[in-house]
């Protein structure tokens, strides 16, 4: 029996067959392609099943998606923007195939509740923030998938005090904030000459003040985002990963400075802000969950 999981990303797709022993060089990665996305995902998927018959798939997307419909329109892949029917199509290639589809923070919070630092509690979230921001919610021990398939967005929870422009059309979002293309955008705005993500850290991690600045806006409005979540859904862990989670102080001191000040409900004083272990691969991970349950989140 072969199993394959399938990450469809903000800036690439990544496949991989589900099994004990898997690493990360395991994992085959590609960048989204400016057109022919589905022929090159078949390509990487049939390049990682090396021929053996496929049972089950686990599909986690960035959304929207639509759940039960097996359709997924992520914003970073533009020939998808109006709805891929990804799971019809993954079965006409994988006859024999059951294909679960979940969204990307909901395979996140899968990993982390199964492998991760959740699986010790009830009821947490987990965060990644890389280019844009993933997440997903345990409640109860089980993950929130919500009515189709969307809930977890937490990077379009409105963060006070930030009015910036969203990609979502809105205003105020906290991956307007905290993302890494909007702090990215927000550097370059005030003058500094770096374009990437990585450059962004390693200016931050040698000094320079706007990056810095980007870094410290970005952890006030987590914390304030968080202390929000964890208010609502009556938390008390969260766990945060993805490439800039690793941003150290300039980020970890201000979210919590933040989650400090505005989480000061009685029952939230013991609330816990704390890194991920499982780095690039989690929500992999977790589509490889979704895969053997053999069904949707």
């Amino acid at each position: 029996m072969t199993v394959l999981a399938l990450e469809i990303g903000s800036s690439g797709f990544a496949a991989t067959r589900v099994a004990d022993d898997v690493d990360t060089d395991d994992i085959r990665r590609i960048p989204i392609p400016a057109t022919g996305a589905w022929d090159r995902c078949q390509e990487l998927l049939l390049e990682v099943a090396g021929g053996d018959q496929v049972t089950a798939l686990g599909v986690a997307s960035a959304g929207p998606i639509d759940m039960a419909a097996g359709v997924i329109a992520p914003s970073e892949v533009p020939e998808w923007r109006a709805g891929f029917e990804i799971v019809r199509a993954a079965r006409k290639l994988f006859p024999e195939a059951q294909v679960p589809l979940a969204l990307d923070g909901v395979c996140l919070a899968l990993a982390e509740r199964g492998f991760g630092a959740t699986s010790t509690v009830m009821d947490s979230l987990a965060l990644s923030i890389s280019d844009r921001i993933t997440g997903g919610v345990v409640v109860g021990g089980f993950v929130l998938v919500g009515r189709t398939g969307n809930a977890g967005h937490v990077g379009h929870v409105l963060v006070p005090g930030f009015d910036d422009r969203c990609s979502c059309g809105g205003r105020g979002c906290l991956e307007a904030v905290a993302g890494g293309l909007a702090m990215v955008r927000w550097a370059g705005e005030q003058g500094w000459a770096g374009t990437s993500v990585p450059e962004l850290l390693e200016s931050a991690r040698v000094g320079e003040d706007i990056p810095a600045a980007a870094l410290g806006r970005a952890g006030t409005a987590l914390g304030r985002a968080i202390a929000s979540v964890a208010a609502l859904l009556d938390l008390d862990l969260v766990v945060l990963g993805g490439p800039l989670s690793e941003a150290g102080p300039a980020l970890w001191k201000p979210l919590g400075e933040a989650v400090a000040t505005h989480a000061r409900l009685s029952f939230l004083p013991g609330l816990r802000v704390i890194p991920s272990q499982l780095g690039e691969v989690a929500t992999i991970m977790g589509a490889g969950v979704l895969a053997l349950s053999g069904r949707n989140a």
